[in-house]
């Protein structure tokens, strides 16, 4: 494996594309380090430390978003809202493309289509991001002494305008870099900077274990108790395990290819495989069902707030939004199953084409052994996608129900219970494996062993 990793380096292109990578993360995690001037830095501390056995409020808001959009909310930074306007343009514009005709033309011209779409979705990324950042930084103002998290100095309006242009021009800045990283890098860029955020968050959660460990001890039946530490090992391992075998997961459809006659030579009647991967969509619908659940949850939370806990409307709105507090009941994770269900077949159908690959098919000379070519191979095609993309989302729904599981029973913190239950490790085992995959193919061209190729 050490001989395969220095091949890597020693090609100079892919090893320009690491660097670069590299060097454009290291860009995003410094960036969490340059702090609004106007933030209460202890006052955010303060709110998330009270915040850890729970989520509820704007401190589980604060936690939950950091998990899935690349960001670090209660750093008060520049980058605070990482690419989460981003995620939510893409889902917009991937659904309006689906019913807004104009849209679905612009889909299929080609890759003129893509970067005119690409456009689009760079401008309603500003805007988002205007909408949320200006609703956080509102979010953070007043409240009780020592929980407002903006400088009472600094609670105008003129200033909140200036923390949201510094956030968006943050975000913005974040975007291209991941659009650097998928022209002139390797790997996906968001992907990878959803990765790099959730890595991010490893030696704060093992601080926090060891902490807790050194101050209690191992006793059984404590919040670090050697039970609880055995259970969340064993899980890292058996989700990784599960991660890795479903994702590489295929259908293998076989296809023959007909027989044609070239002088006195036949040609042709080879049997092949036609790979279907059981999770075609990857990790995008946990991304996108985590960002959607998060509108109702601080909406209904926010307004209730308006009204007072009090009243009788703000009570009825609180309790509507702690009924979307992640990992906080049934609620909400029934939500996220119907939701990752969706996303999954609408995913699967955006970049699955069954007609347009029955028609490579019957171009190329093939066929699927008993099905005759045309219409009944698409339909074929796509009766089993529906087949595996059903398992594919059951997988994707218990990965994403683990940490609900794993925070009301073993520990009380849901965001060390997001990474090593399930959804954190999905999305890093993932991105890698693409990552890896997307090395291979570089020293595959070149006539090099691939890093997942055994040695003989």
């Amino acid at each position: 494996m050490f001989a395969k990793l220095l091949t890597v380096f020693r090609i100079p292109e892919l090893r320009r594309k690491i660097v670069l990578t590299v060097v454009l993360l290291a860009v995003y995690r410094l960036g969490f380090h340059i702090t609004l001037p106007f933030m209460d830095h202890d006052a955010i501390k303060n709110v998330m430390e009270n915040a850890q056995s729970g989520t509820t409020g704007v401190a589980g808001l604060l936690q939950v978003v950091s998990v899935f959009s690349a960001s670090s909310l209660q750093s008060g930074s520049v980058f605070g809202l990482g690419i989460m306007p981003y995620i939510t343009a893409s889902i917009v514009f991937q659904l309006l493309g689906t019913v807004y005709p104009p849209l679905e033309a612009m889909q299929k011209e080609g890759e003129s289509g893509r970067r005119r779409l690409n456009e689009y979705t760079r401008y309603a990324t500003v805007f988002v991001c205007v909408l949320q950042s200006f609703g956080l930084l509102w979010s953070m103002r007043g409240g009780a002494p020592g929980q407002a998290a903006i400088l009472q100095e600094y609670d105008t309006v003129g200033w909140l305008v200036f923390g949201t242009i510094l956030m968006t021009a943050g975000t913005v800045f974040l975007m291209w870099i991941g659009e650097q990283i998928d022209a002139y890098g390797i790997g996906n860029g968001i992907s990878l900077l959803i990765m790099a955020g959730i890595l991010a968050r490893m030696p704060e959660i093992a601080s926090k274990w060891i902490a807790g460990i050194q101050s209690n001890g191992l006793q059984i039946g404590s919040q670090y108790g050697i039970e609880r530490l055995l259970v969340m090992a064993a899980l890292f391992v058996c989700v990784i395990a599960v991660v890795v075998f479903i994702t590489q997961g295929q259908r293998r459809i076989p296809i023959q290819s007909a027989k044609h006659v070239r002088g006195r030579r036949v040609m042709g009647g080879n049997r092949q495989w036609l790979p279907l991967r059981v999770n075609q969509s990857g990790v995008m619908p946990i991304i996108f069902s985590s960002s959607l659940l998060m509108i109702p949850y601080f909406v209904f939370t926010q307004v209730g707030s308006m009204f007072g806990p009090d009243s009788g409307v703000g009570g009825v709105f609180a309790s509507i939004g702690a009924a979307f507090a992640p990992g906080q009941g049934f609620v909400y994770s029934l939500a996220y199953i119907v939701l990752i269900y969706f996303f999954c077949y609408f995913w699967t159908a955006i970049t699955f084409n069954p007609k347009e690959m029955a028609e490579n098919l019957k171009d190329n000379g093939s066929f699927i052994p008993g099905y005759r070519p045309g219409s009944r191979t698409a339909s074929h095609l796509e009766q089993v996608m529906l087949r595996i993309t059903y398992v594919g989302a059951a997988f994707l729904a218990v990965i994403a129900v683990i940490p609900t599981i794993v925070s009301n029973t073993v520990t009380q913190d849901f965001v060390t219970a997001s990474f090593f239950g399930g959804t954190g490790l999905l999305i890093i085992v993932s991105v890698a494996l693409d990552l890896v995959q997307k090395i291979d193919s570089h020293l595959v061209m070149r006539n090099y062993p691939g890093l997942l190729d055994s040695d003989k």
